[in-house]
């Protein structure tokens, strides 16, 4: 009994950790996984980790209270970092509905529960089953464990001041908008020449309405050229999942005080 209450305060931080994890974490984190879940899967992945990772004893006193609001904002932000890399197959469906003229309609993505383009839904659909198929969602769990060897459970503050890890932010910001550019170009420079060509018919062809004939000619283009590049967007989005883990990790050793986030 006194082994179990002294070892109470790791434990709890262990849990927090977890449950921060899976607020912000792709794929754990979605609405239509139900709260008692998230809450029990969090307990028992914290009571497996418990057992299998060296934690020193902690006291529960004013440094304690620190420690718990450092690892509630570690997981946040660890798990938003993954969430934000991910976000990039929406940004690119947006890309395409812009385009398309589908910019005016959206759905309410039932993960989220916020407004989504329609065509980023349909990827981000897609990026979620080859997620589970590929088993990438284990690389997340992998991350959730081994972010105890970067960032130690005593450790008392992450360093968000420093100007690697603003660097290395804006870095993975910037890789986010590169490939979702990469997976919406081969349909938006489609859908580019196809205005090209409307403009020179409505100057040849005055007669022609193209406004009529514009909207569903566009429309067809766009689904041809994602059926053509559809092999080459799951290439992206196994890229996409690297970049979401390395993000990951680069963080953590910043965050830890490990290199420069680089590796």
């Amino acid at each position: 009994m006194t082994t179990i209450i002294e070892n109470f305060p790791g434990f709890l931080l262990v849990f927090i950790r977890i449950t921060a994890f899976f607020v912000t974490l792709p794929f754990f984190s979605y609405r239509n996984i139900p709260n008692i879940h998230k809450i029990g899967f969090s307990f028992f992945l914290a009571w497996i980790m418990f057992f299998t990772l060296d934690l020193p004893t902690i006291e529960i006193d004013g440094h304690f209270f620190m420690l718990i609001l450092k690892e509630a904002l570690f997981g946040l932000l660890i798990g938003f970092s993954a969430y934000f890399i991910i976000a990039a197959v929406q940004i690119a469906g947006s890309f395409i509905d812009f385009q398309m003229g589908f910019a005016i309609a959206n759905v309410i993505d039932p993960q989220t529960g916020v407004q989504s383009p329609l065509i980023g839904q349909f990827l981000y659909t897609f990026a979620l089953l080859l997620m589970i198929s590929i088993n990438a969602h284990h690389l997340l769990l992998d991350g959730v464990f081994y972010s105890y060897q970067f960032v130690p459970i005593d450790q008392l503050y992450l360093p968000l001041g420093n100007e690697n890890v603003v660097e290395f932010i804006v870095q993975s910001f910037n890789s986010m908008f590169l490939i979702a550019f990469q997976m919406s170009i081969p349909v938006v420079g489609s859908l580019f020449l196809v205005d090209i060509a409307l403009g020179i018919v409505a100057r040849t062809v005055p007669q022609l309405n193209i406004f009529v004939v514009g909207l569903p000619l566009k429309v067809g283009v766009s689904f041809i050229m994602l059926i053509l590049v559809m092999g080459a967007l799951f290439v992206l989005m196994q890229h996409l999942f690297e970049t979401m883990t390395y993000t990951m990790r680069g963080l953590m050793e910043l965050f830890g005080g490990i290199g420069n986030g680089t590796n």
